[in-house]
């Protein structure tokens, strides 16, 4: 466990991140970490997206393998691919819930064990490789579909779909939302559920955009919530999560950003490696759970989160 390191940029971060917070290393030694998922039952469920599979944290046993071949079937792995699951979310039945690289698809767990394609193809086209996912109160799934699950990215000769979509999935049909951003990723709705942000994981244009979600839950009007294309530690936009009162916390350039919801950069969060995705957990909500690069870190914070 290590002293917090925290940029300061604005005075009101202290209410969100306490200045005796610690980071903890909660386990180590994996590939590349993403999709952390806490379940009230009181694990943590992981991606590691090169070794195809997603892995088990809880406080009692540790680490375990949760499940094997995760987001790819096949056994023509080609170096370097990141074939395995990235995203993980949760419906509201408790069901698991996963974007798939490899297979590129988007999955849902039943609880037989069974696993049920929510969604493959847009108009006969498959999808690219879906990333990132998260549900609206009303039941929809909002994924986004760079093609980092493709060897040779926008030039693989597999790759089906001109563009990179970000995608609604309400009562089964499939709705594309969303065509503007080069490698839409992360993604989180604001409490009120009238915003969602997406990030883009471009080093080229390193920004989170606002879109304003309509009432049918259709993306109307966007602007550009932050842009941090000019920072040039490692990193890019990822994933991110939403607190109680709004503000985010998105894994980006040199560790977790926190905004306010009026999009002021409070501080910067840095961890012993790059983040790429976080969430909330334990029994009250106010524990930050992250995936970075090759390990799994926990922090306290002094605000609850938004989760399934």
């Amino acid at each position: 466990m290590s002293d917090v390191d925290l940029i300061r940029i604005d005075a009101s971060i202290d209410e969100l991140i306490s200045t005796s917070a610690r980071v903890e290393k909660l386990a180590g030694g994996f590939t590349f970490t993403e999709g952390p998922i806490w379940f009230r039952e009181s694990f943590l469920l992981f991606s590691d997206i090169p070794v195809n599979v997603i892995y088990k944290w809880s406080p009692a046993d540790g680490v375990s393998v949760y499940r094997v071949r995760s987001g790819y079937d096949g056994t023509d792995t080609p170096p370097g691919a990141l074939i395995g699951s990235n995203g993980l979310t949760m419906d509201s039945q408790g069901r698991l819930v996963v974007c798939e690289h490899g297979n590129r698809r988007v999955t849902r767990l039943e609880q037989d064990g069974s696993s049920t394609v929510i969604a493959s193809h847009y108009q006969g086209k498959r999808l690219n490789s879906p990333n990132d996912a998260v549900h609206k109160s009303d039941g929809a799934l909002y994924f986004t579909d760079p093609p980092y699950g493709l060897l040779l990215r926008d030039q693989d000769p597999a790759k089906e779909l001109a563009f990179n979509g970000v995608y609604r999935i309400l009562h089964g049909e499939l709705q594309l939302l969303c065509t503007d951003l080069t490698r839409p990723n992360g993604l989180v709705f604001s409490p009120d559920e009238r915003c969602l942000y997406v990030a883009n994981s471009d080093h080229e244009r390193k920004t989170w955009t606002q879109f304003e979600v309509k009432p049918d839950g259709s993306l109307g009007s966007s602007e550009i919530f932050y842009d941090a294309t000019h920072v040039k530690e490692a990193g890019v936009p990822d994933g991110m999560k939403a607190d109680q009162k709004g503000n985010l916390y998105c894994t980006g350039p040199g560790g977790i950003w926190v905004f306010s919801p009026q999009g002021r950069h409070l501080g910067t969060l840095r961890l012993p490696e790059i983040p790429a995705n976080c969430h909330w957990g334990d029994a009250d909500g106010k524990s930050l759970y992250i995936t970075a690069r090759t390990s799994l870190y926990r922090i306290r914070l002094q605000i609850a989160g938004i989760r399934p």
